[in-house]
């Protein structure tokens, strides 16, 4: 099956919350979610750039029902906060995990972790961990739940460096990058077999977006920045880019454990479709490792 936005059937009456919605593949996500009816929360640091995303929904979208949420991924005290705002909501059926950073130079999150891995990755396990007991009781009530998980072609090189994950002994901003999007697909996995095993209602799922032209590549290298023109004439707009998460969030063909992601060009851009991770990706070993330090680093437990 091939996904696209027109695609998405009817989600009245569900309640979605998408982080990083203020702009990019998040954004154009939301959109299509509210038009199709769906009660959608921005999740934003930003108070004001979330306003404008959700003023552009409006405008475009009659009756749209959206709201904000405070949410800085590199902040666990926020990410805690968000999540009780969430918890307050009549119901969650599906939580999409699409905020991220990419290659900044080094930095450190408020809680003292390498920017990327505490953004991309412990900041979205924590924010799931957080909200598995909300997915969970809107699955019952509804008949299932799901949480999305945004990974990259970039996982596909990518490892973790268990001995230096708060990069004091060396820093490659594409390899950090690499190593959160793979730690993504590992807590996709481990999560959803975790989930099987429990007997939930909630699938966790992942997608990536292919290459598509959005806010998150401010940081590339400048050579690659100027080949951004071509790059918007070739591969995925932002609203093409967001297909894999749409797809992800609520085609009735999506499974727990599926990946979804672009069909053309390697995985670079067209119509959505189930795609293949690497078998790193997919190491229990190397995901129940990961699952035991991210508890150990967040302070957070699933409970699973």
């Amino acid at each position: 099956m091939k996904f696209t936005a027109d695609d998405v059937a009817d989600q009245s009456g569900k309640t979605f919350l998408v982080t990083g919605a203020n702009t990019g593949l998040g954004f154009e996500a939301a959109k299509v979610l509210a038009s199709g009816g769906g009660r959608v929360l921005l999740g934003c640091r930003s108070e004001e750039k979330a306003t404008e995303a959700m003023d552009k929904i409006a405008s475009d979208v009659d009756g749209a029902d959206l709201r904000f949420i405070p949410l800085d991924q590199g902040d666990l005290a926020s990410v805690e906060a968000a999540a009780r705002l969430v918890r307050g909501e009549d119901r969650l059926d599906v939580l999409v995990n699409n905020a991220g950073i990419m290659m900044p130079p080094l930095q450190y999150t408020t809680d003292g972790f390498e920017s990327q891995f505490g953004v991309n990755h412990l900041g979205t396990f924590a924010l799931t961990s957080h909200l598995l007991a909300k997915l969970a009781e809107s699955g019952e009530a509804h008949g299932g739940a799901r949480v999305v998980v945004t990974s990259s072609i970039a996982h596909k090189p990518g490892k973790i460096d268990f001995d230096d994950l708060g990069a004091e002994e060396s820093y490659d901003a594409q390899a950090r990058y690499q190593q959160s999007k793979l730690a993504n697909l590992l807590h996709m996995y481990e999560l959803d077999r975790r989930l099987r095993a429990a007997g939930s209602s909630i699938i966790s799922v992942g997608c990536h977006p292919g290459i598509a032209s959005t806010e998150l590549g401010r940081h590339m290298p400048k050579i690659l920045t100027l080949a951004m023109p071509l790059v918007k004439l070739v591969f995925n707009s932002p609203a093409q880019g967001a297909w894999p998460t749409l797809m992800a969030a609520v085609s009735d063909e999506v499974e727990g454990g599926d990946y979804t992601g672009p069909s053309r060009f390697g995985e670079t851009s067209g119509k959505a479709e189930k795609v293949e991770s690497t078998s790193r990706a997919r190491d229990e070993e190397l995901a129940a490792r990961l699952w035991d330090v991210s508890i150990e680093m967040t302070g957070v437990d699933p409970g699973i």
